[in-house]
């Protein structure tokens, strides 16, 4: 099932955490330091050049929570590390998140400067998930993330996950099964993932099948006895054209004595050439319905160029690229402290500044909307204040200037013809879930309704159209006080 916590040391211990993340906890908790504050999970820049993410990870990190804690073992580590005072290695003992979570839907295009999650609770809780939180969502965002773009140059057809063996350890391994799942693939190669998270699982045949034979012929024939519901043979361990095409035909014409259809995959060559080839040979033979599987360290481009080409390629098996991440192997997901309590017990937003202004941060406990336009396709995304009136809240037919994050000059005006549409909602409740969560399957749909509200120019590979994302004045008109407040006092 999806929920299901990955079986690793990392699957629920409080030490999967940044060290400093500890060290600060001791901080807090010796001065009695632990006001109610609000954190936020957001990235700072899209992967791969592109013009969309898709928001990954969310159950997996819900389930983890719960689960959150410090062991036995674990509390006997800290304490041999000569770091950490007994009466702090005691408090831990009891602790579990009791925060409360809001969340962007799992499968929902995002795009930078967000706030994906909303963490509330003590300061020392809000800390101590932050090493977790970033690690689950930026993993699973970035493999979601890069199958929604092999899925969309494939043309939205049949793209199977096989990266299990070439992922980053078991962990790596998993998630990414997960997150590819998300993103647009029709199944995984990876035998846990399916059973864990329920993801169809499948698989062809490999060389070493072909090669522990006396013949092709022979391997094809065996495994078509095994599996004649479900084969599909490897033809290019020896010659694709001169061997490997024809013993798949022969092999081919005896399952279809029995009613049975086949498909052939290649693995290696040229794919253009060779799939033509290989599909003229087979429609010549009369199995114009034998599917053609490819694969061979497909990426999106790859897959775009050869669908533009024309190769008649049924299914894409992708692996390496999808599941790493290929060239842009990090999302750049991080988490900031937006509000805190002062001492009447008053929440104040606050703001991080830095020579790097990219770095500044937007302040206080926000809401994103998302406006669409009459046909429903959206519009922009939207930055304001949550307040419990919604004052800040853009309303449908209301005339409004849209600043840009950095709360510079730039802005745009508009007038709302559609919806608007909260998207951070609430997930956790006092650490407890406090609302259904979807399966895995139910998130794979959303993903792939939510791509449709978006105009083609902002998923394209080459040079998409940049999607605006923007705060409402009352935002930026505090960002700005802040600034000029930290500014004056210097």
């Amino acid at each position: 099932m999806d929920t299901a916590a990955l079986d690793s040391p990392a699957g629920s211990s409080a030490l999967f955490t940044d060290f400093y993340s500890l060290t600060m906890t001791q901080g807090y908790w010796k001065r009695n330091k632990n006001e109610q504050a609000v954190f936020e999970m957001f990235f700072r820049r899209l992967p791969f050049y592109g013009g969309y993410a898709i928001f990954a990870g969310l159950g997996t990190l819900l389930e983890k929570l719960k689960e959150f804690s410090f062991s036995e073992s674990d509390i006997a580590y800290l304490k041999s590390l000569g770091m950490f005072e007994d009466s702090f290695t005691d408090y831990l003992k009891d602790f579990r998140f009791k925060g409360s979570l809001w969340a962007v839907d799992e499968g929902s295009l995002v795009f930078p400067h967000e706030p994906l999650i909303r963490v509330e609770g003590g300061l020392i809780e809000c800390q101590l998930i932050e090493g977790m939180l970033l690690n689950v969502i930026n993993f699973q965002s970035l493999i979601a993330t890069k199958t929604c773009r092999v899925w969309l140059a494939s043309g939205k057809g049949q793209v199977m996950e096989f990266g299990l063996r070439r992922a980053q350890g078991p962990d790596g391994a998993m998630s990414a099964s997960r997150a590819a799942y998300i993103g647009g693939a029709m199944g995984t190669s990876n035998t846990l993932a399916g059973k864990v998270f329920g993801i169809p699982v499948m698989g062809t045949m490999a060389h070493s099948w072909v090669m522990s034979f006396p013949s092709e012929e022979e391997a094809f024939d065996a495994y078509a006895e095994l599996y004649p519901d479900r084969t599909i043979f490897l033809i290019d361990t020896y010659d694709t054209l001169k061997s490997g095409i024809h013993s798949a035909i022969r092999a081919g014409e005896k399952l279809a004595e029995q009613g049975k259809n086949f498909g052939v995959r290649l693995d290696s060559g040229d794919i253009h050439y060779l799939s033509v080839e290989v599909r003229r040979l087979l429609d010549e033979a009369g199995f114009q319905n034998a599917a053609i599987t490819v694969s061979n360290d497909l990426d999106e481009s790859i897959i775009e160029t050869l669908v533009k080409a024309g190769a008649p390629v049924n299914t894409w098996g992708v692996g390496t690229k999808m599941v790493t991440g290929d060239r842009d192997a990090a999302f750049t997901g991080v988490y900031k402290l937006a509000a805190r309590c002062d001492t009447r017990g008053t929440m104040i937003p606050s703001m991080k500044f830095s020579d790097n202004p990219e770095k500044t941060t937007t302040p206080g406990v926000k809401q994103l909307w998302r406006i669409t336009d009459s046909r429903g396709a959206a519009v922009a995304d939207v930055l304001g204040i949550d307040a419990p009136d919604d004052s800040d809240k853009p309303a449908n037919g209301g005339r409004y200037s849209f600043w840009h994050p950095s709360a510079d000059y730039r802005h745009f005006a508009h007038v709302i013809e559609g919806g608007v549409e909260a998207l951070l909602k609430k997930r956790l409740e006092n650490g407890a879930v406090c609302a259904p969560l979807p399966s895995l399957a139910e998130i794979r749909i959303h993903a792939a309704q939510d791509l449709e509200r978006f105009d083609s120019t902002y998923k394209r590979l080459l040079n998409p159209h940049g999607y605006k994302v923007s705060i409402t004045e009352k935002l930026r008109k505090l960002k700005l006080d802040l600034m000029q407040s930290y500014l004056g006092d210097l």
